[in-house]
């Protein structure tokens, strides 16, 4: 009778314990991909976009220009990566520019970057490389040029989002019609950049 009843308290037991080893095998494996998820795997992101840029360094200029922007980046860990800029700027969005101007550019520099709410998501920069200038009998024509600048990012799905963006870049160039040939200029400007298109993680 002895041996009965202890032998029912022991199945008691453990059945009681049953469900919380089970609960016990579940939790960590849940927690475990929720860690794995907070760390983005994605190290490389592409933007493509519209872009304008004003035209400050040309005088008498009544029109910025705008074309395509192209930006790179090396993304290392979730919040910090290396970006390379390209853009092109041909088309005016009014006349009355002097000449045929164009701008285009190749910048470098260091990103920040992190999650803001939901699907958003915001970043900074800090870019220096050169730009060119052309159609608008300038001399020189090409110049360091530097500046800051960000944006947001709205994630459609895990690799694509939409970005808009906006810069403000300086550079050097001598006025139209320099007499000197050097490629020394004080005539030091600043152009606001904006661009609008779409980013792909991989």
């Amino acid at each position: 009778m002895k041996r009965t009843f202890l032998l029912s308290i022991l199945a008691l037991v453990s059945a009681a314990l049953l469900p919380l080893a089970a609960t016990s095998q579940v939790v960590p494996a849940r927690g475990s991909r929720s860690v794995d998820q907070g760390e983005p795997s994605e190290k490389y992101s592409v933007f493509v976009g519209f872009g304008y840029s004003s035209l400050n360094q040309v005088n008498l200029s009544r029109s910025g220009l705008v074309g395509a922007e192209v930006d790179v980046t090396r993304n290392f860990g979730k919040y910090f990566g290396v970006m390379a800029d390209g853009s092109y700027y041909k088309y005016a969005i009014v006349s009355g520019n002097p000449g045929k101007p164009s701008l285009d550019s190749l910048l470098f520099g260091p990103e920040i970057h992190a999650p803001l709410f939901k699907q958003y998501s915001g970043f900074l920069h800090a870019l220096i490389g050169g730009e060119h200038s052309a159609g608008e009998s300038q001399t020189p024509n090409i110049s360091f040029a530097g500046g800051f600048g960000g944006g947001m990012e709205y994630m459609l799905g895990p690799h694509l989002s939409i970005r808009a963006s906006g810069d403000y870049i300086g550079a050097s160039f001598s006025p139209i019609n320099n007499s000197k040939q050097l490629g020394y200029s004080p005539h030091l400007t600043f152009n606001d950049r904006a661009s609008f298109g779409a980013v792909y993680r991989f």
